[in-house]
C-alpha cells in the first residue's frame, strides 16, 4: 500500500508541474501578444524589408564594442587575453583569416566566452570590434 500511495503522490506532482508549465507558457503567449507591435511605418515605393532595417537600430562601432566589451580584458591582459597594441601578443592569431578571428570571437575560444560576454552585441558589432583590434595593433 505504501508503494502506491508514493506513487501516486508522485504522479499527482508530475502532472501539477505539466500543469503549470502549461500555463506559464500559454501566460507568455498571452504577454507577447499583448506587447507587439500595433503597426509598421512604411513609406511609399519602400518593401516590408527596407522599412524594418530603416527602423533597427545601427550598429556599434568597433571602437564602441571594444571600449564597452572587450577592454576588460583586452587592455589588462586578463586570463591570458592578447593586449590591444601588443603586436607579438596577437602574431598568431593574425596568421589566421579573418574569418577565423570574427568566428573565435563570436562563439568563443579558450577562456573567452561567446561574444567576449557582450550577450547584447550583434554577430556584426563582435566582427567590427575585431576589424577594429587588428587596426589598432598591426
Amino acid at each position: 500500500m505504501r508503494k502506491w500511495t508514493k506513487f501516486l503522490a508522485s504522479a499527482g506532482l508530475v502532472l501539477a508541474l505539466a500543469g503549470s508549465a502549461l500555463t506559464l507558457a500559454a501566460v507568455e503567449d498571452e504577454i507577447r501578444q499583448r506587447i507587439k507591435p500595433e503597426g509598421n511605418v512604411s513609406i511609399a515605393g519602400q518593401s516590408a524589408e527596407e522599412a524594418q532595417a530603416a527602423q533597427a537600430p545601427a550598429d556599434r562601432s568597433g571602437n564602441e564594442v571594444y571600449a564597452s566589451a572587450c577592454s576588460a580584458c583586452h587592455d589588462s591582459g586578463a586570463a591570458g587575453a592578447p593586449k590591444l597594441g601588443n603586436s607579438g601578443d596577437w602574431a598568431a592569431r593574425f596568421e589566421q583569416d579573418t574569418e577565423t578571428l570574427y568566428n573565435h570571437a563570436i562563439n568563443g575560444f579558450n577562456a573567452m566566452p561567446a561574444k567576449g560576454g557582450c550577450s547584447g552585441c550583434s554577430d556584426q558589432e563582435v566582427k567590427n570590434a575585431v576589424d577594429y583590434i587588428i587596426a589598432e595593433t598591426e
